[in-house]
């Protein structure tokens, strides 16, 4: 089975594995299309992420990458309600010992993919797992907008333009949210086409001082990195909440110490049940999902790069070879 894998310090690596035989409540997808996070770049790297991996992960060779879509190839004899040739999407886990997504194939279990109806694409899906959970989960659990009134609910999505930002920006608009976004000027129609309510351009001055004429906000949602949590939180509103998204750095991790209550950092993690009606509200056109660029899985280190730069205003995908080579265990 044709994958990457990577070694800290080096550039990742092609590597040939044996086919997986799934165990009882395992499910085989062979891969159609994989979403690229920084999550996958900063398993590479020095912090909290790469010891994750080292620690809780499978044993090397490492694959990275979390998000994908696909077809069904092979079931567990416990699994009876998915069977070969359907379309599936979801996203590995490290902490299960699985290896990850930057596969032609995937190993995991039931709970943690869900069916792609046929009007939702496999490359739209693919690039939904991360970046959908997480704003759902940004929006609803941790800022926990149902508890708010409707008539006062006002979200801050604070790169708004971006993979995640663009998702939360709309999740919070279903919920009946007043939605302020913070993005580069070239990007205002792009969020304001989301259904923004007000959008502040960062280039015109301080993005926090403009947004304190649309406040105070039930959430603020951080998903550029490098606001302040204690500026954040001072634009909340009694019993808002302050999320950091993939907040694994320093400063973050810090911000949840001091303030646990109200500034919360998410990465969040793929399972069926979260990822289904997200690919459902794609499927009937009240989602939309933005897809920047697509590369071949051996271009994983452009795609890498590009990732890094933090300017995307839409997903990076990953396309498996048509024909990979294939070692075969006899499965």
């Amino acid at each position: 089975m044709a994958q990457h894998s990577w070694a800290a310090g080096t550039p990742l690596e092609l590597v040939e594995l044996p086919t997986p035989v799934p165990r009882r409540r395992e499910v085989r997808v062979r891969v159609q299309a994989i979403g690229v996070n920084p999550v996958d770049w900063k398993m590479r790297s020095r912090g909290p992420l790469r010891w994750a991996a080292r620690l809780l992960g499978p044993r090397p060779p490492v694959i990275v990458g979390v998000d994908f879509a696909g077809v069904v190839d092979a079931v567990g004899p416990a699994v009876t309600d998915l069977a070969v040739g359907d379309r599936v999407a979801g996203g590995t886990n490290f902490a299960r010992r699985q290896r990850g997504s930057y596969a032609d194939t995937v190993l995991v279990r039931r709970d943690q993919i869900c069916r792609v109806p046929e009007s939702v694409d496999s490359t739209v899906a693919a690039a939904l797992p991360i970046p959908g959970v997480t704003a759902w989960m940004s929006v609803i659990d941790l800022g926990r907008i149902r508890q708010v009134p409707v008539a006062e609910r006002r979200v801050l999505v604070l790169g708004a333009s971006g993979g995640v930002g663009q998702l939360v920006v709309q999740i919070a608009k279903r919920e009946g949210a007043l939605v302020c976004g913070v993005c580069s000027s070239a990007n205002i129609d792009r969020v304001a086409g989301l259904g923004a309510d007000a959008v502040v351009d960062y280039t015109r001055g301080d993005a926090l001082a403009q947004a304190r004429a649309h406040g105070p906000f039930s959430v603020v949602v951080d998903c550029a990195g490098g606001y302040a949590a204690r500026r954040c939180r001072a634009l909340l509103a009694p019993g808002g909440r302050h999320v950091m998204v993939a907040g694994d750095d320093a400063a973050a991790l810090a911000a949840r110490v001091l303030a646990p209550r109200r500034s919360k950092g998410i990465l969040g993690r793929p399972t069926g049940a979260r990822l289904a009606p997200l690919i459902d509200a794609v499927g009937t056109g009240s989602l939309r999902v933005s897809i920047a660029k697509t590369f071949p899985l051996t271009a994983a280190e452009e795609a890498h790069r590009l990732s890094r730069t933090g300017r995307m205003t839409g997903k990076l995908l990953l396309i498996p070879d048509t024909a990979p080579p294939q070692v075969s265990n006899g499965a």
